[in-house]
C-alpha cells in the first residue's frame, strides 16, 4: 500500500478518535425514525491478530411482528465492531449478537433494544422505503408502492479523493438532484479500467484493502461511509456496484464473499440497490484466456448472487451491469431482481443495437424490469452530445424501459484539470474533460428535463405501441418515432427530426384528445388543441414550428 499523505493521516486520525469515542458510550436503547439508519458499537475483549478474518459477528434482531432478521455486523478497527439496522414499521426491536468467537463477551451475547418512531420528514426515500419490483415486474416501485422512475447517474470512481470530499462531492450531488436525478451508480473500491492498486482508486485513507488483499482497510470504508450517507440524505439513491467484473478472479471467491457480506453490514440499512459487478462477465482487458475467463465469471457472479440475497437481511434489490445485457452475464436470470442493459458508445450507430436490446429484454420471459444502465457517454471520445442524450432517453422508455442511466465522460473517471485520469490498461483514453465542466453538459440536464415530464404522467402504466404513429422505427429505419401510451388515455411519442409530417394511427373512434407539443431540451410546451381522428382511426400532424426532435403528448380530454 502507498503512504499515506498528510492529508490521510489527518482522516486517519480523525477515524481513530471517533471510534474511541464511541467505545465510551455506556450502553443504551438505541432510537431512530422509521427508514433511518440506527447504529451500535461493540468492543470485543480480547486482541485478534486478523480481526476480519478471525472473529464474524452477527446480531439477530426480533421486531415487533415477532420475526427474527440476522444482520451482519462489520469490524471497523482495532477492538470496535458496528453494526446497522433500519425498518420502516414503528415499534421496539430486541436484539442479540452472536459471535464465531464464544468466549468473547464483548461481542457475544450482548443484548439490548432499538425504538423505531415514525418517520416525520420529507426525504423520498426515508418516506417510500426503498426499492422492490412492481406486482406486474415491469417497474421498480417504493415500499409503499410510489412507482419510482430511475434517472442515474454515473460516479464509477466518486468515492475517490479526485472527487474531494465535501466540497466537490456536495456539489455534484446537489447538481444532479436539483436536475431530477434520483439514483448514483458507483463503485466500492475496485474500479473499472486499472489493474489493482492502481494510486488513481485511492480515497484518502488509501485503498479499501490492504495490498494483496490480505485484510479489509477500515478507515478506507470510513470515509466511503459519509459518501454514502450524503447521497441518501439528498435523495439520490445509490445503486452500488461490488467492483468491476474481472476483479472475482483477482480476490477469489472466498474473499469477494468477505468483500460482498462487509459491504451488506456497512451499507444494507441505507436505501441502496446492490449491483454485483460492472461489465460482469468481462474479462481482465489484456487477458489471453478470455473465452474461458467470461465462462468462469458468468458462473462466479451467478453463486455470488445467491450469497448476497442470503446475507442481506433487508431484502434490497440485485443486478448486474452487463456489457450487453445483465440476463446474459449469470447462467440463471432467477438471481436477479431487474436486468441492466449497456448497449454501446457509437453515437448515432448505436441506436440500432439500442432499440434491439431494449425491445429484446423487454420480450424476455420471465418478464423483469429493464433499465438503461449505460450508453454514450456525453463527450466520450468527443462524440455523444446532447441529441442523442434526448434520442436515447426517449426512445429506450418508450420501447419498454423503466429507467434510464446517463454518463458524462470526466464524470464517471473524475477528470481533474491538467490531471485528468488517463490510460486504460488498453493503453486508450477515452477523453479528458474534466468533471466539473461534464457536469455543465447539456444533455444532463435534458434527460431530467424528460424524467420530470415523465413521472407527471402515469409513465408506470404506459406500454410500448410504436404502431400508433407512422413513420414509426423499423429494422430498417432505426432513427423514425416511437410511441408508448395507455390506450384510450395516453400517448406520448418522441419525434426525432421529421421527414415530413407523420401521421398518427389506430387513434379510438370518439376518443378526443388534447394534444401537448414539449421541447424535449427545455420542457417547454405549447398547446395544439384538440385531436381527433378520422373514420380510419389516422390524424395527419400539422407542420411543426421548427425542424428539430419533439415529443408529443396526447391526453384523454
Amino acid at each position: 500500500m502507498t503512504t499515506p499523505s498528510s492529508t490521510r493521516r489527518r482522516f486517519l486520525l480523525t477515524t481513530a478518535a471517533a471510534a474511541a469515542a464511541a467505545q465510551a458510550l455506556p450502553a443504551q436503547t438505541t432510537r431512530t425514525a422509521a427508514g433511518r439508519v440506527a447504529e451500535n458499537t461493540l468492543r470485543s475483549s480480547r486482541d485478534y491478530d486478523d480481526p476480519f478474518h478471525d472473529v464474524e459477528v452477527d446480531v439477530l434482531v426480533e421486531g415487533p411482528d415477532g420475526e427474527t432478521q440476522r444482520v451482519p455486523a462489520f469490524w471497523s478497527g482495532g477492538q470496535t465492531w458496528r453494526w446497522r439496522y433500519s425498518s420502516r414499521t414503528p415499534g421496539r426491536y430486541r436484539y442479540r449478537t452472536v459471535a464465531s468467537n464464544q468466549s468473547d463477551s464483548g461481542l457475544h451475547d450482548v443484548q439490548g433494544e432499538i425504538e423505531i418512531t415514525p418517520y416525520q420528514g420529507t426525504n423520498p426515500l426515508y418516506r417510500g422505503g426503498t426499492l422492490q419490483v412492481s406486482e406486474n415486474r415491469r417497474y421498480l416501485e417504493q415500499a409503499d408502492g410510489t412507482p419510482f422512475f430511475w434517472l442515474g447517474d454515473t460516479w464509477w470512481m466518486g468515492l475517490t479523493e479526485r472527487l474531494r470530499w465535501p466540497e466537490d462531492f456536495d456539489e455534484l450531488a446537489a447538481d444532479r438532484a436539483a436536475k431530477g436525478y434520483n439514483v448514483v451508480q458507483l463503485v466500492a473500491g475496485l474500479y473499472p479500467d486499472q489493474a489493482s492498486f492502481d494510486p488513481r482508486a485511492a480515497n484518502e485513507a488509501g485503498f479499501p484493502w490492504e495490498e494483496g488483499y490480505a485484510t479489509i482497510n477500515p478507515a478506507w470504508w470510513d470515509l466511503a461511509d459519509l459518501r454514502i450517507r450524503r447521497l441518501v440524505d439528498v435523495g439520490l439513491l445509490p445503486c452500488i456496484l461490488g467492483c468491476w467484473g474481472y476483479y472475482l478472479n483477482a480476490l477469489g471467491p472466498e474473499k469477494m464473499r468477505a468483500h460482498w457480506r462487509y459491504l451488506i453490514a456497512r451499507w444494507g440499512a441505507y436505501p441502496v440497490v446492490w449491483c454485483l459487478a460492472g461489465e460482469g462477465s468481462m474479462p481482465w482487458y489484456l487477458s489471453d484466456r478470455r473465452d474461458a475467463e467470461r465462462a468462469e465469471l458468468e458462473q462466479g457472479w451467478t453463486e455470488m448472487a445467491r450469497y448476497v440475497r442470503a446475507t442481506d437481511p433487508f431484502g434490497r434489490l440485485i443486478t448486474i451491469h452487463p456489457s450487453r445485457s445483465g440476463r446474459q452475464v449469470v447462467t440463471d436470470d432467477s438471481v436477479l431482481d431487474f436486468d441492466m442493459l449497456q448497449t454501446g458508445h457509437g453515437d448515432y450507430r448505436t441506436i440500432p443495437r439500442t432499440i434491439q436490446q431494449v425491445t429484446a429484454g423487454y420480450a424476455l420471459e420471465p418478464t423483469m424490469p429493464v433499465i438503461e444502465s449505460e450508453v454514450c457517454y456525453e463527450g466520450i471520445m468527443e462524440s455523444c452530445r446532447q441529441d442523442i442524450q434526448r434520442f436515447m432517453f426517449w426512445t429506450t422508455v418508450l420501447n419498454g424501459c423503466c429507467g434510464f442511466t446517463y454518463g458524462a465522460n470526466g464524470i464517471w473517471q473524475v477528470n481533474l484539470p491538467g490531471k485528468p485520469f488517463g490510460a486504460s490498461p488498453s493503453g486508450r483514453t477515452w477523453g479528458n474533460t474534466p468533471w466539473r465542466e461534464a457536469m455543465q453538459a447539456p444533455g444532463g440536464a435534458q434527460v431530467g428535463v424528460g424524467a420530470q415530464l415523465l413521472r407527471e404522467l402515469p409513465w408506470h402504466e404506459m406500454t410500448p405501441h410504436r404502431e400508433w404513429i407512422d413513420p414509426h422505427w423499423n429494422d430498417d429505419e432505426y432513427h423514425a418515432p416511437s410511441a408508448a401510451g395507455i390506450p384510450g388515455r395516453l400517448r406520448v411519442h418522441y419525434l426525432p427530426i421529421p421527414r415530413g409530417t407523420p401521421t398518427l394511427k389506430q387513434l379510438e373512434p370518439g376518443v378526443r384528445y388534447e394534444a401537448t407539443l414539449v421541447d424535449p431540451s427545455s420542457g417547454e410546451r405549447r398547446r395544439l388543441g384538440e385531436i381527433v381522428a378520422a373514420a380510419d382511426g389516422d390524424y395527419r400532424l400539422p407542420i411543426f414550428p421548427q425542424e428539430r426532435d419533439w415529443v408529443l403528448i396526447l391526453e384523454r380530454g
